[in-house]
């Protein structure tokens, strides 16, 4: 009797450890749905929209909180929760982000050189249209001079999200095209940034930095496997990323980009395709969404929405990433397609790409950062936030109203 108890315990305790499990892998699977990241997102961003307006002393306090640590030659002490959040957690997004990219661009929808060249187009009218518009409307205005670099961006998880959440039909070859032309655009304004705005180049911590992306190019094609070896050369690429000055979301693309992602001769799959399944769920379910509430927290009173329709600058925003973002996206892939450098991939028409310059519009994280940088004047960054804010805003919800009034899931090549 008693060997049976003690049998009957361990199967029952092997059963609970069993439904763990598999509830694990379920939530894990649900974690890894576009659609839910998307949903996630959405609902961060209300909640930090809520935060910020009902109780906004307390949701400054929670993201400026000091949690710097370290030696000073680190460059590590002066970062703040929200700083940790945007350049530290943020780049796990941009190396999952880079390692799809990379795999469409080898062997998926982006593979030949006239595939290719079609985003790398796109982003390219995607950053200087948005430039010129800005100008044409600011006007000139005091404190514009740096301006026009806050509409030049697109935020690759926002215009994912947003994407995510029209449904099924959506061909993987338009969200393929979404990606890697925001990834193209991005890695324009973090060069931007680095070559406009960054202060203090250090070029020690640069050459460390390439010298670390070496070393892990090295292990990728010697075969090395252990994550005690990429773990830390990970994150110690990441720290001299930050500390030469140039933004260190860079660290995440450029070990995306240096990712292996052929599989070898009796490899069930190459190293990119099993990084991006273990991230993806911790990108879409926690990465994203904490980047959405330390981010979107800008006032959107009927004052502060008032003082963006009067102000030349917040004006040049919003025209610049609503239609300036459309117009270039739009306008760069059909001069590359008739230029014939490019082609559009199998399956996929004008009208679909017409919501995926739309979709550029979305621009929060880096032309947040963009205002931060460009303008000198505390409240001038306010007012180019909030107009992040309804452009972006805007900006999504004519995609997805385009998206599905034109079909796009059903679009062919035209």
């Amino acid at each position: 009797m008693r060997t049976r108890t003690a049998a009957d315990a361990r199967a029952a305790v092997a059963g609970r450890v069993s439904q763990a499990l598999s509830a694990r892998g379920a939530f894990t699977e649900f974690l890894r749905r576009e659609t839910t990241g998307g949903l996630l997102l959405l609902a961060a961003t209300a909640l930090a929209l809520l935060w910020a307006n009902l109780a906004g002393g307390s949701y400054h306090d929670v993201w400026r909180a000091d949690l710097g640590f370290g030696p000073s030659w680190l460059r590590l002490t002066h970062l703040t929760a929200g700083a940790w959040v945007a350049d530290g957690l943020l780049a796990v997004f941009f190396f999952v982000a880079g390692l799809e990219l990379k795999r469409e661009l080898v062997v998926g929808e982006l593979a030949g050189r006239r595939a290719a060249a079609l985003p790398v187009a796109a982003a390219v009218g995607g950053m200087i249209v948005p430039a010129l518009v800005f100008l044409a409307v600011s006007r000139g205005a005091p404190g514009a001079a740096g301006g026009w670099a806050i509409p030049v961006a697109t935020d690759i998880a926002f215009a994912l999200g947003v994407l995510s959440l029209t449904g099924a039909n959506v061909p993987t070859a338009l969200r393929v095209l979404l990606l890697s032309l925001a990834v193209v655009d991005d890695l324009g304004g973090i060069v931007l940034i680095a070559v406009l705005f960054t202060r203090g180049l250090a070029p020690l911590w640069l050459l460390a930095a390439v010298v670390l992306a070496a070393g892990y190019a090295c292990a990728q094609w010697r075969r090395w496997r252990s994550p005690a070896l990429y773990v830390p050369l990970a994150l110690a690429l990441w720290v001299c990323v930050h500390a030469s000055g140039v933004h260190a979301t860079v660290a995440g693309i450029a070990l995306a980009l240096l990712t292996r992602v052929r599989p070898d001769p009796g490899e069930r799959a190459a190293p990119a395709l099993r990084l991006e399944h273990r991230l993806h769920p911790f990108s879409a379910g926690l990465v994203v969404p904490l980047f959405a509430l330390a981010a979107t927290g800008v006032p959107v009173t009927g004052t502060a929405l008032l003082a963006v329709a009067e102000d030349p600058v917040a004006q040049g925003v919003v025209a610049g990433l609503v239609v300036g973002k459309a117009a270039g996206i739009v306008g760069g892939a059909w001069l590359a397609v008739r230029a014939g450098v490019a082609r559009l991939p199998a399956g996929l028409g004008w009208r679909a790409v017409a919501p995926v310059g739309l979709l550029g519009g979305i621009g929060f994280t880096v032309s947040l950062l963009m205002s931060r940088l460009a303008l000198d004047d505390a409240v001038a960054q306010r007012r180019a936030a909030t107009a992040v804010l309804v452009a972006s805003t805007l900006a999504g919800v004519l995609a997805v109203l385009l998206l599905r009034l034109s079909g796009a899931g059903r679009a062919r090549a035209q």
